[in-house]
């Protein structure tokens, strides 16, 4: 209790300095600490972010945190700065296994990490961004009615039409889903389809950038796990540039969220 307490006070306390008011933007992710010894028993191996690559494979050893920050501007910079005022330990499964615990996933300590702060600022709008490793589908479904998460989609994913409304006295089990619609693979190579230019100031290397930008709605689905309605969001660097590199995001949310109807 007194850690929690700690943690929420040292939230609070970024909130009043920085972000006062508006949506608050978390963003979540998973760290390794290099340790190893007798007394470091939790740790465990895992696939390093740094070294490795698409085509290469590294390993390293030690201790997984997750890491929960928040993100505000500061008056010093022009970009947001990620803060961390909570960190937690994902032993590995062996680690669990020896000491017979029920192992949890990263996704699952990110959930109870989320709500945790939905609780500690129950009256503020939350946006939650991460990476790929935390789109799970029942991931977005233990959170999307509390909080909005952002974080990449896969080209390859089975989206649907959304399922028509329920008649009264209609029998039967409700759809999930409807019409399949065309992978986002397909729809980024379509000529035809309508893009919109961003202009972003401060990409990387302070340099200002014109984005393409694609979105459009629809219901996430795979069989066994409950749907997610989603926006998604294509971003692509122009066709004139020598590596054209596409980013694919989706928004979770409410059905009858104003993001589903396209403001």
């Amino acid at each position: 209790m007194e850690q929690s307490r700690r943690r929420r006070t040292l939230l609070t306390m970024i909130l009043d300095r920085f972000l006062p008011i508006g949506p608050v933007v978390i963003g979540i992710d998973d760290t390794i600490e290099r340790r190893w010894g007798r007394k470091i028993a939790a740790r465990g191996v895992y696939r390093d972010p740094v070294r490795s690559s698409h085509g290469h494979f590294v390993k390293t050893s030690g201790l997984r945190w997750l890491s929960v920050m928040a993100m505000v501007p500061v008056p010093w910079t022009r970009r947001r700065w990620a803060l961390p005022f909570l960190t937690i330990l994902a032993p590995s499964e062996r680690y669990n296994t020896a000491h017979r615990r029920r192992h949890k996933k990263l996704t699952d300590w990110a959930r109870q990490a989320i709500l945790q702060v939905r609780r500690w600022l129950p009256k503020r709008k939350i946006v939650v961004v991460a990476d790929s490793s935390f789109a799970p589908l029942d991931l977005i479904a233990a959170v999307r009615r509390h909080v909005c998460l952002i974080t990449r989609l896969r080209l390859d994913a089975s989206l649907f039409e959304p399922a028509p409304e329920r008649r009264p006295g209609q029998n039967g089990r409700p759809r999930k889903k409807r019409r399949r619609l065309p992978k986002l693979s397909e729809l980024l190579e379509e000529k035809k389809k309508r893009r919109t230019k961003l202009s972003m100031p401060y990409w990387y290397g302070d340099e200002r950038c014109i984005l393409e930008i694609m979105t459009g709605t629809a219901i996430w689905y795979h069989s066994g796990l409950p749907p997610a309605p989603i926006r998604w969001c294509s971003c692509a660097t122009p066709r004139a540039c020598a590596i054209r590199k596409h980013f694919c995001a989706l928004i979770s949310m409410r059905r009858r969220s104003r993001f589903w109807d396209g403001s």
